[in-house]
C-alpha cells in the first residue's frame, strides 16, 4: 500500500487529524461466521465456514478459514476441499437479521443519514452529528466500541472526505479496526493501490488497462484522457478518472428502500413430497418474515421459487390484499403459490421465499379482521407474537424459538 501505510489506523480512541472526513463506512466483521461463533463460543478461533449444503455455496467465512483461502459464493464442496477441518453451519438469516437491526439502529442515534447496503454494512454522513458527538474519528471509535459492547462483535470502519474512499479504507483496517484518510492525503491513500480497487473494475475492464501498463489508481490518474476512453469507454472513463482523482460527490441516501427480500436453499436431496417441500417454505418463511420485520418493512407481494433437479426453474408470486409482516401470512400464501403448481412427484433440488413491494411498516394502517379468534381479547395479534419470536433468536439463537414442524426428529424423540 505504500506510503497510505502510515496513515492512521486504530482499534481504539482517535487522536489524528480527521478533517473533512465526513463519511462514515462501518462493515461488520465476518458478520454471519461472528454471529455463529458468538452462539457457540468453543468455535472461537476454529475455521467456520456458513453456508449451504455440498451442492451449495459459501454465504460466509471466519477469517480463519479465509487463512485456506475460502470466500463467500465459492462452492461449498471447493471450500471444504481448501479446508477440509472447518465447521460448517447452516445460514441462520433470522438470527443475522436481528442483530443487524441493532447494529443499525446503533448507528441511526448517531446521524438518521444512514445508508445501509446490506445487513452487515452502511455509509453514514456524521456533518451534522459533529456538534453533538464530537469529531468524526471520535465517532467512529464510539461506534465500535458500543457495537461491541452491546453485541459481543466487532466492526472495522473507515473514515473519510467520500463513500468510495471510506469504503476503501474499511476494508484496509480489518479485522476489528479504523483507517481515518484525512481530506489532504486522500491521493496519498489511493493512488498506490491496485486498479481493481476502484468501483467499476473487475476483470473484464482490468484487462484492456493492464495492457495500457496501468496496474494502479496512481496509473490511471496520470493516463491520458482520451486513452483511457478508448479502452473503456465514455461513461466508464469518466467515472474512473474521478474516481482515481479521489471526486465521489455522491451523498447518503438514507431512504434507499430495498425492493425485495429473499431466501432459498439448495437441499442437500432433492425433495419430491409435498410434506418435506411445506416444510422448507416454512423454515424460508421464518427467515424472510424475520427479516422483513428487522428492517421495518410490511410487504404486499409474496412469490416462490422452485429448482427441479434438471435446473429447471419455476416462480409464482401473488399480490395480497393488504400490506404485511407476518410469518403465518407469508407461510400462508407461499404454501398456496406452491399447491397451485399441481406437482406430481417431483424432484426439487431449490426453494426459494421472497417478500416484495416493501413499504415501512410504520405508514402501513393495520388491518381490521373478522377473524373471531384473531379478535379474541386475550390473543395477541401474529405480528406482536412474531416480534417476541425475533427477540428471543436475536438473544439465543434461530433454534430458541421453531414451529414444531422444523424440530428434528430426534428432537421430537427428545
Amino acid at each position: 500500500m505504500g506510503r497510505s501505510a502510515d496513515l492512521p489506523r486504530t482499534a481504539g480512541s482517535f487522536d489524528g487529524d480527521d478533517a473533512g472526513c465526513t463519511m462514515l463506512h462501518v462493515d461488520m466483521d465476518a458478520f454471519y461466521a461472528s454471529v455463529e461463533i458468538k452462539k457457540r463460543p468453543e468455535l472461537r478461533g476454529r475455521p467456520v465456514i456458513v453456508g449451504g449444503t455440498q451442492r451449495g455455496v459459501v454465504a460466509a467465512a471466519s477469517y480463519e478459514a479465509r487463512k485456506y483461502g475460502v470466500r463467500s459464493a465459492m462452492s461449498m464442496s471447493q471450500a471444504l476441499r481448501r479446508c477440509p477441518g472447518a465447521v460448517v453451519l447452516p445460514p441462520d438469516r433470522a438470527a443475522y437479521s436481528a442483530a443487524s437491526a441493532e447494529v443499525m439502529a446503533i448507528l441511526r442515534d448517531i446521524t438518521p443519514l444512514v445508508e445501509p447496503l446490506s445487513l452487515d454494512e452502511a455509509f453514514l454522513d456524521v456533518s451534522g452529528a459533529i456538534r453533538l458527538h464530537g469529531r468524526p474519528g471520535l465517532i467512529a471509535a464510539a461506534i465500535r466500541a458500543r457495537v461491541e459492547a452491546r453485541l459481543g462483535l466487532t466492526c472495522s470502519v473507515g473514515v473519510a472526505p467520500t463513500k468510495f474512499v471510506a469504503k476503501l479504507a474499511s476494508a484496509r483496517c480489518k479485522p476489528n479496526g479504523m483507517l481515518v484518510v484525512p481530506a489532504v492525503r486522500v491521493l496519498e491513500f489511493l493512488h498506490p493501490l491496485p486498479v481493481t480497487a476502484l468501483w467499476g473494475v473487475g476483470a473484464r475492464t482490468a484487462e484492456p488497462l493492464h495492457r495500457l501498463g496501468v496496474r494502479t489508481i496512481g496509473d490511471l490518474a496520470v493516463l491520458p484522457f482520451d486513452t483511457l476512453r478508448r479502452a473503456v469507454g465514455n461513461a466508464a472513463a469518466d467515472h474512473l478518472a474521478a474516481l482515481s482523482h479521489g471526486i465521489d460527490p455522491r451523498p447518503v441516501e438514507p431512504d434507499d428502500v430495498e425492493k425485495s427480500i429473499s431466501a432459498d436453499r439448495t437441499l442437500d436431496e432433492d425433495l419430491t413430497a409435498e410434506a418435506d417441500v411445506r416444510r422448507e417454505l416454512l423454515r424460508l418463511c421464518e427467515e424472510v418474515g424475520s427479516r422483513v420485520r428487522g428492517r421495518g418493512f410490511a410487504a404486499r407481494t409474496v412469490g416462490i421459487k422452485i429448482r427441479f433437479a434438471d435446473f429447471r426453474t419455476v416462480t409464482r408470486v401473488r399480490t395480497l390484499a393488504a400490506y404485511t409482516d407476518s410469518t403465518a401470512e407469508i407461510f400462508d400464501t407461499a404454501a398456496d403459490l406452491y399447491a397451485g403448481l399441481h406437482l406430481d412427484q417431483p424432484r426439487i433440488r431449490l426453494v426459494g421465499v421472497k417478500c416484495e413491494g416493501l413499504h415501512e411498516a410504520a405508514l402501513v394502517a393495520e388491518q381490521l379482521t373478522l377473524d373471531l379468534e384473531a379478535a379474541r381479547p386475550d390473543a395477541p395479534p401474529r405480528t406482536a407474537a412474531d416480534r417476541a419470536v425475533d427477540a428471543a433468536r436475536a438473544r439465543f439463537g434461530a433454534t430458541a424459538v421453531r414451529p414444531g414442524t422444523l424440530l428434528d426428529r430426534s428432537e421430537h424423540a427428545g
